[in-house]
């Protein structure tokens, strides 16, 4: 088989539709971001993520749930090791009886895992891609519903500490990410006030080539863009769950002004932030 793809699904994560697939997990090139929760279960070996400033290390078996509106990479990956990935739209898990704190700690950056490794979740999650692939329109929709199911059961069990990854990147690239992931944090601390490249590396004690080359290599797009996702996933967050002003919405999330907002909203979501806020309501 020539294509990585193992179904026949095909992914338009633009779409904000739910959906599942399968595919050979591989590092990524670049740090990418959806309106989802995502869900991922390793069949084989192990993988490790850079997420929210932390790099995270996750066995085969253990499912994974995340908010996708923050950006992303896969930085290593264990050869040809499948990965079911299932893509809950924001506003599904907005309407499930969670607790608030519970979707709040999702948006606000958890990276959730399950402590160990269940063998019913692989065999439930095969059966979810099967059916989801070809099954009957009542199949596919009884998949959706054990899927959000699942989600509520894995927010109410015990859950894996943030564990660090193995990579099998040299001394070099390991310099690079824990570099990446300073300039991530200092961006989590101070993503309100003004920043610039020069400023965080100043705050990082590097030079500002220095930060913007270890940046791109690991996450693969530049610290402005990082940046700007970043903010808008804190937005969307604030549009979703809070009746707050979206003038105070804008500022909370450090955007600089509301005709910069709009814009940079629009263009990057395809819709306005009001339009947004009724979608998820």
């Amino acid at each position: 088989m020539t294509d990585k793809k193992l179904a026949t699904s095909k992914i338009d994560l633009a779409s904000g539709r739910f959906d599942i697939e399968q595919h050979i997990a591989e590092p990524m090139s670049a740090a990418h971001w959806h309106d989802h929760v995502e869900l991922n279960l390793l069949l084989s070996g192990d993988m490790s993520y850079l997420f929210n400033g932390r790099e995270e290390r996750v066995e085969a078996g253990h499912l994974v749930m995340f908010w996708a509106a923050i950006p992303h990479r896969t930085i290593a990956v264990a050869a040809g090791a499948p990965l079911i990935c299932i893509y809950l739209p924001l506003a599904e898990m907005l309407n499930l009886p969670i607790e608030r704190e519970a979707k709040q700690a999702l948006m606000q950056g958890a990276f959730l895992v399950t402590a160990a490794a269940d063998p019913v979740d692989v065999a439930v999650a095969g059966r979810w891609l099967g059916e989801w692939t070809s099954g009957s329109d009542a199949s596919r929709r009884i998949v959706g519903e054990e899927v959000r199911l699942r989600v509520r059961r894995m927010l109410l069990s015990p859950l894996a500490a943030p564990r660090k990854a193995r990579t099998a990147q040299g001394a070099a690239g390991q310099s690079q990410v824990r570099r990446a992931a300073e300039m991530i944090e200092l961006i989590k601390q101070h993503y309100a006030e003004p920043l610039s490249l020069p400023r965080l590396a100043q705050m990082a004690g590097i030079h500002p080539s220095t930060a913007a080359a270890a940046f791109r290599s690991v996450l693969g797009i530049s610290v402005n863009e990082y940046l700007i996702r970043y903010r808008l996933a804190l937005a969307m967050h604030g549009l979703a769950d809070t009746a707050d002003p979206i003038l105070d919405i804008a500022f909370a999330s450090g955007f600089g002004s509301t005709s910069r907002f709009y814009d940079v909203f629009k263009r990057r979501t395809g819709r306005t932030p009001s339009q947004f806020r009724q979608a998820m309501r």
